[in-house]
């Protein structure tokens, strides 16, 4: 299987091991030069100086947001469902994205803003939730069709427990798995894709890691499924993100991506190489192996540190612009590959930072 990317510029090409959920090894050719991604970022985050940035208005809206979110350079958009659509329609938002510049990239539904899914939304104890749970993600999956989107997320962050003896665990497990596969099945051709993280709100979630989520998405058995890999979360799992996307692109399939970065205590949600820019570009290089080329979105919060969103949105594009360019170099470095096939750290290393620094 070969494997250009987009476009169709002619460049150098290099030939590696692809990452395959049949774990056989296959001839991968990648481009040096990588086409432009889709970036898209954390559309709550434009609230932030509201007064000053819309004097005078009552009520922010989502397509308030998209169009100053657009200002940032920002060309694709993830919607939560329901909270976004609150006071705007599908068809007004698609509008709203296409005037602006911007493309849908998806959908996540948003169980945490409500109240009633406190004890969980595929996990609660009654079972009357559980189906509100399951019927709501049905109607962001419609929503998503109408607007022609094919991307659901599903962070399930409130399913988790914070006591012993609080959950039936095999009992839980059980539950999330078969609204899961209800929730897949209700539109084949839109892919589900399951964010992980390792706790809050609850101390401990069902899904924290990439081992137990990819444990899932092997008996949840359907082909529409796969991952989103937050890097902040993946560190916060106490995981190398390079080698999580590896893992999952051989299991499973990477859905989405979350750049950001953080300390790996808490999901900090700092902007992108702000601590870990050395495990950022190895990710890049990961992904690149792997051939995801869907949008990057920034899951990050200016509104912790009071920053303007627009400029740390276009911060956080410039530097991923020159951290992709900087893996596109890599990916095809073979000295790089030689070091590490004789796992040669201090020469690999030698070889990145050259690549990152000068």
């Amino acid at each position: 299987m070969a494997r250009t990317g987009q476009g169709g510029d002619k460049h150098r090409l290099a030939t590696y091991g692809d990452c395959t959920p049949d774990n056989t090894a296959v001839t991968l050719a990648v481009m040096i030069t990588p086409s432009p991604p889709r970036f898209a970022a954390r559309l709550n985050a434009f609230r932030i100086g509201a007064s000053a940035y819309w004097p005078g208005k009552n009520a922010v809206t989502t397509a308030d947001l998209l169009a100053r979110a657009a200002t940032a350079g920002l060309n694709a958009a993830d919607l939560n469902y329901p909270d976004h659509f609150a006071a705007d329609t599908p068809e007004h938002l698609s509008r709203v994205l296409e005037d602006n510049g911007m493309v849908l990239n998806g959908v996540a539904m948003r169980y945490y803003t409500d109240p009633g899914y406190k004890l969980g939304a595929f996990t609660h104890p009654d079972a009357t939730v559980r189906r509100a749970a399951i019927d709501e993600t049905k109607r962001g999956l419609d929503v998503l069709a109408e607007m022609g989107g094919n991307l659901m997320t599903l962070w399930m962050g409130q399913d988790g427990f914070d006591y012993s003896f609080q959950m039936d665990y095999a009992q839980a497990w059980d539950r999330t798995l078969a609204a899961m596969a209800e929730v897949a099945d209700h539109n084949p051709g839109i892919d589900i894709a399951l964010e992980y993280k390792p706790n809050e709100p609850r101390a401990f979630a069902l899904m924290p890691d990439a081992a137990t989520t990819l444990l899932a998405l092997r008996e949840i058995a359907r082909p529409n499924t796969g991952v989103t890999l937050d890097f902040a979360h993946v560190l916060y799992a106490d995981e190398m993100p390079a080698f999580a996307a590896a893992l999952v692109a051989r299991h499973s399939r990477i859905l989405g991506v979350h750049l950001n970065d953080g300390y790996g205590k808490w999901d900090n949600g700092l902007m992108v190489g702000a601590v870990h820019p050395i495990q950022t570009v190895e990710l890049l290089v990961e992904l690149e192996r792997c051939g995801y080329n869907g949008a990057i979105y920034f899951d990050t919060f200016p509104d912790h540190s009071g920053l303007d969103p627009v400029e740390e949105a276009r911060t956080n594009i410039e530097v991923v612009q020159k951290l992709r360019a900087t893996a596109a170099r890599l990916v095809g470095n073979t000295d790089l590959q030689n070091a590490i096939a004789a796992q040669d750290a201090p020469r690999a290393m030698r070889i990145v930072q050259g690549a990152m620094l000068g």
